[in-house]
Order: structure tokens, then C-alpha cells, then sequence
């Protein structure tokens, strides 16, 4: 997952993750939860470490899934390993829990998808996020501030350097200059530089990709007509009517490239054109309607999935109940919904509307950059985790040394590489070989896999010598 960006679709950069978004109250495992310990509210505390989940989708249908459980506080301790990642889940989540009045919910759906996959957005939602990045600028830089407004999230962990380089990245996104990321150029140059002589072909290339890989593989609902839609222009989600014509800056990222002998940083586009941002939220749903088949064809399209999903996601986070869609009406075709102006920004220089919805007993810590191999060092983390989360970029931070931060049973589950194009199927198998032995050292067995996408993770069980036995040292 560290080849140069040239040489692999995925790139080095991760803006999404490769599998759907999990409730990991469901994943975590019975005995893991019977280790919970109270907090001072006297409510069992579940702790989570998510490495490299990337795009919050993890928190997110966790926390509005919470009240079908028994009420627990639920603590996520967040690891990435670019910065820009760490700001892109602190959007979403300000987005999440933005205050219905405020924020409509088809509004909210459709500004989260935009966001998340597409390299173009339409100008009310580059309002928002250039409003949203004024927001986040003084979060980096009055920490009394972010807690008055997101109470949620806990940002006290990163170093200074860190916020002084999020501050960079918020500036960035607020620049009204398109040619401060001109994406659409970006993104050709970066087609063309993976498919190299195949890219006059890259229709034929992006069709065998997704019939003959990612439809194999369990990716079904991802139609040709949106997939080769994203392969050419990295828009995903065409949900209204308007002009998508403004760069999404939030998937800008830095690299070092080395010019004429020496390295020099540079800004670019250096995440996934080979899977795209369908895998979480469109591929799975908990409406079997949504999953039928005509003929041995979806139904819906992975972009109509998704938007379903999301919506669900965003009222039940709300409303704490599942949600029932309205009926069909005619304005509303194959998921497109008539175009809307959002409301203008509030221009309130004190952000007195800026309030986040409480999300219940929940916090989201934000921990330093690839700060996994120092958790065990740390005294405060000795047996905390009783879930740990690891993507598939990140998994080389599964050593030896984890189990000394997981609590007795705990669960730990792995994203695999099922659904990235250029991984063969072999690769697959040594891949998940090579996890569960890295598993293995960190004293983690196999168990299964959790519910949905089989292909997509692997779930392991900490196992002790004894009951009541420490970790070992």
C-alpha cells in the first residue's frame, strides 16, 4: 500500500476506505463486551482504536446505531497517518451533527457525498465547506472554542505542530481560487500516468476492472455507467441537477517529489482512481429492496444506495430511530432530487449557530500521526482497547507490542484488500495470510469475519494463557 502513486490505482493517499461502514457495537465480540468497566457515569465504557479508518464512516454508523443497544459510552481513539485525513473526518462529523435547522436532511446527505467522492462539487456546497473551514481554522488554534462548540471531539492529543499544519490545511480549503487545485487536470495526468499505453483503451481497462474484479468480489451494485463516470472525471455522485464545476479541496494532499536531484513538497491528487468512493455506503443496506435484482441486474445504482444509506444514517442519528422513507413522488428520479439552493452562510464572526447536536455519550479523541507504535509506552492506554480497527494501508502497525493496550478478549478486526483492482486474487489470500500472522504475534486468533461483505475483513479474538493471566511483556 506504499508504492509510488504512479505505479498503483490506489495511490498513496487515502480518502476512503475499501469496505462498507461497520457498527462495530454489532462486530465487537460477546466476550470482549463482557470486559467493559464503568465510567464515572456509571455506564459500561466501550473503547475503540480505529487505524487509518480514514473517513469516519466507522464513527459514524456506530454512533447512530448506539440507541439499539444497551447505553454504553462509547470512546473512539482515532489513528491516520496524513493530516488531511484527520481534517476530512473532523468535517464530516460537524456535518453529521449539524442542527436540523440549520441543515435539511437531503441537504446533509447530499453535501456528505459530494465531499467524500467527488473531485467537483457544486457551489452551495463549496460555500459550506469554505464556511465550515473558517469554523475549523479557529478549532485548531482555541481548543476552549472547539469544546464549546464540538464537545464531541477531543483534539487535545496532537501535538502543536499539528495543529499549526491542520490551520494550513483549513486555509487551503476556505481559498476561493479553482486554481489553487485546478482536480480536473490533476486527475487526467494522474489516469494517465497509471494506464500509460493502455489509456487510450481505458474504457475497455475500466470495464474488465469492475465485471471481471470488483462484481467478482461482491461489489455488484456498482453500475458501469457511474463507475466509467468516476474513472474519467472523479465525480461519483451526480445527485442534483445543478454544475458540479468547483475543485473538492479536501482531497488535496502534500508529497515530497524529487526535481532535479533534490525534494521539493508539492500538492496534488494523490488518492484511489481505481476502486472509488461506492464501497461505503453502496454496496450493502439494511432495505433489501435496495439489493434486488432484474434480469441478474441491480435494481438501484451503488450512487442511489448510498444516498439511502446516508440518509438513514444521518436521521437515525438524529431522531434515534430507524428511519422510514417517504413515499416516491414524481419529482424524485433514480435518486436525483430537484435543485436546491442551500441557505446562505451565517456571517456571525462568533459562530453563535455553530452548535453541534450532542451525540450521546460518545467521544472522538484524535490522537497523533501514526502514533500506534508509542499507544504501548503510554500507561494511560495499558488495556484500554477493547476493539481494534486496523484498514488495509495501515495494517503494518499490527505488532507485537498492541497487545499490551488490548483489554482481555478483545476484538480486533482487519480490512482486507478484496476490493482493490489491482490486487490479484492470490494476493488477496497472502495478504490476509500475512495479516493473520501478524495477528497471531499480538496474541489475536481467527474468528470469523463480521456480518455483510465477507471478502471485505478479517476478525480476530485475543486469546490468554490463562484466565486472569496479565499480557505478556
Amino acid at each position: 500500500m506504499t508504492t509510488a502513486a504512479g505505479s498503483s490505482s490506489f495511490g498513496t493517499t487515502c480518502w476512503w476506505g475499501f469496505s462498507p461502514a461497520l457498527d462495530l457495537q454489532r462486530e465487537c465480540l460477546e466476550s470482549s463486551m463482557a470486559h467493559l468497566c464503568l465510567s464515572q457515569d456509571d455506564l459500561p465504557e466501550l473503547n475503540i482504536l480505529l487505524v487509518g479508518s480514514v473517513d469516519g464512516r466507522h464513527v459514524l454508523r456506530t454512533m447512530s446505531q448506539a440507541h439499539r443497544w444497551p447505553r454504553r459510552r462509547i470512546n473512539f481513539y482515532i489513528v491516520e497517518n496524513n493530516l488531511e485525513a484527520l481534517g476530512r473526518q473532523l468535517l464530516f462529523l460537524s456535518l453529521a451533527l449539524e442542527s436540523p435547522e440549520k441543515l435539511g436532511l437531503q441537504e446533509k446527505s447530499e453535501m456528505f457525498l459530494e465531499l467524500l467522492g467527488n473531485s467537483l462539487i457544486r457551489s452551495p456546497t463549496a460555500a459550506y465547506l469554505q464556511e465550515k473551514s473558517d469554523l475549523f481554522v479557529r478549532y485548531a488554534t482555541d481548543p476552549d472554542f472547539q469544546q464549546r462548540h464540538l464537545g464531541a471531539v477531543d483534539m487535545s492529543a496532537l501535538k502543536f505542530k499539528e495543529r499549526d499544519q491542520l490551520e494550513g490545511i483549513f486555509r487551503f480549503w476556505r481559498n476561493p481560487d479553482p486554481q489553487a487545485f485546478p482536480i480536473a487536470r490533476l486527475w487526467d495526468l494522474r489516469v494517465r500516468q497509471y494506464l500509460g499505453t493502455r489509456y487510450d483503451a481505458r474504457r475497455g481497462v475500466c470495464d474488465w476492472d469492475l465485471t471481471m474484479k470488483l462484481h467478482e468480489r461482491g461489489a455488484r451494485a456498482i453500475g458501469g455507467r457511474e463507475f466509467s463516470r468516476w474513472r474519467d472525471t472523479g465525480v461519483a455522485f451526480e445527485l442534483r441537477e445543478g454544475v458540479y464545476d468547483i475543485p473538492n479541496k479536501t482531497l488535496a494532499s502534500g508529497r515530497l517529489l524529487r526535481h532535479k536531484g533534490e525534494l521539493v513538497p508539492a500538492r496534488g491528487y494523490w488518492g484511489d482512481i481505481g476502486t472509488g468512493p461506492y464501497l461505503p455506503f453502496g454496496i450493502e443496506s439494511e432495505e433489501p429492496s435496495l439489493l434486488r435484482t432484474v434480469n441478474g441486474i441491480p435494481a438501484k445504482s451503488a450512487q442511489e444506495i448510498s444516498l439511502y444509506n446516508v440518509t438513514a444514517l444521518f436521521h437515525e442519528l438524529a431522531a434515534r430511530a430507524r428511519y422510514t422513507p417517504p413515499p416516491p413522488t414524481s419529482e424524485v428520479v433514480s435518486g436525483a432530487a430537484p435543485a436546491q439552493e442551500n441557505p446562505a452562510p451565517n456571517p456571525d464572526p462568533d459562530f453563535q449557530d455553530h452548535k453541534a447536536v450532542c451525540p450521546g455519550p460518545v467521544r472522538i479523541h484524535f490522537l497523533p500521526l501514526g502514533c500506534t507504535a508509542r499507544l504501548p509506552c503510554r500507561s494511560q492506554y495499558h488495556q484500554l482497547f477493547h476493539l481494534l480497527y486496523f484498514s488495509c494501508s495501515m495494517v503494518h502497525a499490527l505488532t507485537p507490542e498492541l497487545q499490551l493496550v488490548s483489554a482481555p478478549r478483545a476484538t480486533l478486526i482487519t480490512e482486507l484488500t478484496s476490493f482493490l483492482p489491482d490486487v490479484r486474487k492470490e494476493q488477496v489470500d497472502a495478504f490476509l495470510d500475512r495479516v493473520t500472522a501478524m495477528a497471531a504475534g499480538a496474541c489475536f486468533t481467527r474468528c470469523g469475519t463480521p456480518e455483510g461483505q465477507n471478502q471485505a475483513w478479517a476478525r480476530f479474538q485475543r486469546q490468554e494463557e490463562r484466565p486472569g493471566d496479565p499480557p505478556p511483556s
